[in-house]
């Protein structure tokens, strides 16, 4: 479907309203959710009154706005037509457990597909009151200013971030030995806790590389077309085309992605990349 720059701005436009309301939602509950957390059925996946307070926010934006678009949200799930070609991906509070803790790395993240395909998106950093922004064809900022990916080149040089799923207890795969080698391969790698501010790291140059398994449509819906419009490149960690189903996502600069799917092949077995 074609979509002009003009929709594609007001799309952007109401998507940053309704992130910067539920990012004030965040901030009022921070430090007062203690006795109003709960697990969703596997240890350390938390959900709080704050992630469902912010998602009423966002919904309510996006329904007062958009009645006929389609929605996939962390804590609401599917509404309306998921075949929809416009579908809000929304995750109200990326980085539950940080939260919870009051460690300051958790997002408010809006993304919109079109066709299946990220288009516009909206991060919103709370805490450092930083907003990153993008859509098709519009460039990406952090708080309106263009941002632009690194350009580091060299592994032995980059800093990178991941991150491990809630099932890291059940399962082989659970991202250890990947860390473990890219650890000894360059300058270091962090975890902040939060996909969305993962990708958006990466976007504004802070960070050249981010891969990671067993993350949501919602978790990187808005950060993919972030980086993009920043310069930089999102793919499966073969580098085919991203699935945003597949729960697996490799994302850096560009200069560094063809040697991060080398090392990952010296890793996973090939098997385990779908």
């Amino acid at each position: 479907m074609s979509v002009s720059l003009s929709q594609l701005q007001s799309f952007l436009d109401i998507a940053t309203e309704a992130a910067l309301a539920a990012g004030a939602v965040l901030q009022g509950y921070l430090g007062k959710v203690e006795d109003a957390i709960t697990e969703k059925g596997r240890p350390g996946d938390l959900v709080t009154v704050a992630d469902k307070a912010s998602e009423e926010v966002v919904l309510e934006a996006l329904r007062r706005h958009f009645p006929d678009h389609a929605i996939l949200a962390e804590e609401s799930g599917k509404i309306g037509n998921q075949e929809n070609e416009f579908l809000w991906a929304i995750d109200p509070l990326d980085g539950t457990t940080n939260f919870a803790h009051q460690y300051p790395c958790f997002t408010v993240s809006i993304g919109l597909l079109i066709d299946g395909v990220p288009q516009v998106g909206v991060i919103y950093d709370p805490f450092h009151n930083e907003l990153f922004r993008a859509a098709q064809g519009l460039g990406a900022t952090r708080n309106r200013h263009p941002i632009r990916v690194s350009e580091t080149s060299k592994l032995s040089k980059s800093l990178l971030v991941t991150g491990f799923a809630y099932d890291r207890r059940e399962t082989s795969d659970n991202n250890y030995a990947e860390f473990c080698h890219f650890t000894h391969l360059t300058q270091g790698v962090r975890r902040t806790g939060s996909a969305s501010l993962d990708l958006a790291h990466v976007a504004c140059g802070r960070v050249d590389g981010y891969w990671e398994r067993g993350i949501s449509p919602w978790d990187i819906a808005a950060g993919i077309i972030i980086l993009r419009e920043a310069g930089g490149k999102v793919t499966a960690y073969d580098g085919t085309p991203i699935k945003l189903e597949s729960g697996r996502i490799l994302a850096t600069n560009g200069y560094i992605h063809d040697i991060m799917i080398r090392e990952l092949q010296q890793v996973l077995p090939l098997s385990t990349w779908k």
